[in-house]
């Protein structure tokens, strides 16, 4: 609405012989209960006109109305100047913008960004938390993709350390030589029951310890298990053949069961690093730092930096005894990546849990002179709950992803088939309707929420085809698809309208902002604000689909317009659903 500020500009000078800039003139939507389409705020004009709010807001509105065509009339409502945009121009901006094939595209900007995300260990299946990054991550590369980035997809898979050897020793101990063929279990299903059963074990030996009269904390040391998976670590970090060969073994199990899941959920990576190649790296950074003067070593050899000054506090990087601490390896990682692909931004997609140490690692970065480290970004997410409460892995007590996955489909199929909307379908176009619907559902209920804030997740709530949710949105387009194909015009002509009714012109408003909202998006990595236009999008829908005919409208130009809005309405939905990973059926 760049011609309502230009407008105002010229009105506050023409009129009080004042030049403002853009930045002076705040305008906002106009609230649903008054008339009009965009409101002006005049409260802070009132200093240049020396009037009354409502005098200075009715003097702008005239004028406005007087020099500007594309408004036709306004009310003032205290400080408020509400303006209506006019017919003619509302029909001029969506026949030559808005109904354009290539309305929303935008071009590159020459900038490029990675967006890491899963970061999954090799110890343990995907849970629902993992879902909510996929999610997150790959949603966050596509709209950002959309918004003229160059995007890399990047997974930094934690392949090593002591918890990975848990896994190890316990099948190693208690496996007899089962194998995901042998059992039947996904590699990834498989490890993770061994790391279960390492922790049972594990706590036996410490309750005998504890019943021989060892206090907690002796007999969590002093436990056998513990001390061979130390060990096994230690001879893992020195290259032992056998050792090795273990890890390699099961770890592939482990990344073939990870694919399945990746497929099912629809995400992709272009690259992939592990832990176990770049836990070294960042050793040269330390030295690089100690001559730097950045960080300073302890008698007992060790490497901190002193972030006091920083409201933080100091901060080990090196232990005493040369081995690296999990900061280490992020420095040396971040320098990796950088060398890699040399982008302008990273972003880094990972649990809130973990937003005390990306401070630390991004200010340690530009302490050191990074010029690259301005553009990191932790992208901080909240747990997801579920209604019978938290999830822990050590217990086999979390929400698997494959299995929820599994829910999601089967209740859909339920669902589906009881409303009756899958007469006639043939058995293929059924079965993939149900994941459509089933994976939407998940995926729009835990996108729909801000990043940031912490969600319970409730997967019956998630498939209601009339709440807020994703399946709502996939049903208003295959409602379109089925107006259109009813009328059997892909892209209907129309002449000479001139009027359109008020649920039209909300329509036609509420496409013109898919580029801005797609915009605001990207600038704040943030899905929710996409997931709750297009259901913001298909609600609006609804009413007009209810209020004005299509079909059984007598004028052809007119039938011709609803049905090219409906068309338009149809392929913004498509887009902004597809950017959150989510297909939209053409019939349900």
């Amino acid at each position: 609405m760049d011609f309502i500020v230009q407008g105002t500009l010229q009105a506050v000078k023409a009129l009080y012989s004042t030049e403002l800039k853009e930045s002076d003139i705040n305008l906002q939507e106009t609230r649903k209960e008054f008339e009009g389409e965009i409101t002006i705020v005049t409260f802070p004009l009132t200093r240049f006109s020396k009037k009354s709010p409502e005098q200075t807001g009715s003097e702008i509105g005239e004028y406005l109305k007087e020099h500007r065509p594309e408004i036709s009339g306004f009310n003032v409502i205290k400080g408020f100047l509400n303006l209506s945009l006019d017919s003619t121009y509302l029909l001029q901006v969506f026949s030559d913008t808005i109904s354009n094939s290539a309305f929303g595209d935008i071009p590159s900007n020459g900038k490029k960004v990675m967006v890491e995300y899963s970061s999954p260990n090799t110890n343990k299946p995907l849970h629902l938390g993992h879902i909510r990054n996929n999610l997150l991550g790959y949603s966050v590369a596509q709209i950002l993709a959309a918004s003229g980035y160059e995007v890399i997809k990047a997974n930094l898979v934690n392949d090593r350390g002591i918890h990975i050897c848990k896994s190890m020793l316990a099948w190693q101990r208690f496996g007899n030589g089962e194998t995901p063929k042998s059992s039947g279990l996904k590699g990834d299903h498989l490890v993770g029951k061994y790391y279960v059963i390492f922790d049972k074990e594990y706590k036996k030996q410490i309750d005998e310890l504890k019943a021989q009269g060892q206090t907690e904390e002796d007999a969590r040391k002093n436990a056998p298990l513990i001390k061979e998976a130390q060990l096994m670590l230690r001879k893992w970090e020195a290259g032992d053949e056998e050792v090795i060969s273990l890890w390699k073994m099961m770890n592939n199990w482990v990344y073939e069961g990870f694919d399945v899941t990746y497929k099912k959920l629809g995400v992709s990576f272009d690259k992939y690093y592990y832990e176990s190649g770049t836990y070294l790296l960042g050793k040269d950074i330390i030295e690089e730092g100690l001559e730097k003067g950045v960080f300073f070593r302890k008698e007992d050899n060790s490497v901190w930096i002193d972030l006091t000054a920083d409201g933080l506090d100091e901060k080990l990087v090196l232990r005493g005894d040369g081995t690296s601490v999990y900061i280490t390896q992020d420095l040396g990682t971040a320098q990796l990546k950088y060398n890699d692909f040399k982008m302008d931004e990273s972003i880094y997609v990972v649990g809130n849990e973990q937003d005390y140490h990306f401070k630390v690692l991004f200010l340690i970065l530009n302490k050191l002179g990074k010029s690259w480290a301005q553009g990191l970004y932790h992208l901080s997410y909240g747990m997801v709950d579920l209604p019978s409460g938290k999830m822990k892995s050590r217990e086999g007590t979390v929400v698997d992803a494959d299995d929820l996955i599994d829910e999601m489909i089967d209740t859909a199929r339920g669902r589906t088939e009881e409303l009756g909307k899958v007469e006639g379908l043939p058995e293929e176009e059924k079965q993939n309707l149900y994941r459509m619907i089933g994976l939407g559902a998940l995926k729009y209920f835990l996108l729909k929420v801000e990043p940031k804030k912490r969600l319970l997740f409730d997967p019956n709530e998630s498939i209601d085809f009339q709440g807020h949710t994703g399946p709502f949105i996939q049903y208003t387009h295959a409602r379109i698809r089925s107006v259109l194909s009813k009328a059997g015009i892909e892209k209907p002509e129309y002449v000479g309208i001139n009027s359109v009714s008020p649920t039209e012109r909300e329509l036609i408003l509420a496409l013109s902002k898919y580029p801005s909202v797609l915009t605001e998006s990207a600038k704040e990595f943030s899905p929710a604000q996409l997931a709750n236009y297009a259901y913001d999008l298909a609600k609006l829908y609804n009413k007009f689909y209810h209020e004005e005919p299509i079909l059984k409208v007598e004028d052809i130009n007119i039938r011709n317009f609803r049905l090219s809005l409906s068309s338009v309405t149809a392929s913004i939905i498509r887009k902004s659903m597809g950017l959150l990973g989510i297909e939209v059926p053409e019939r349900m």
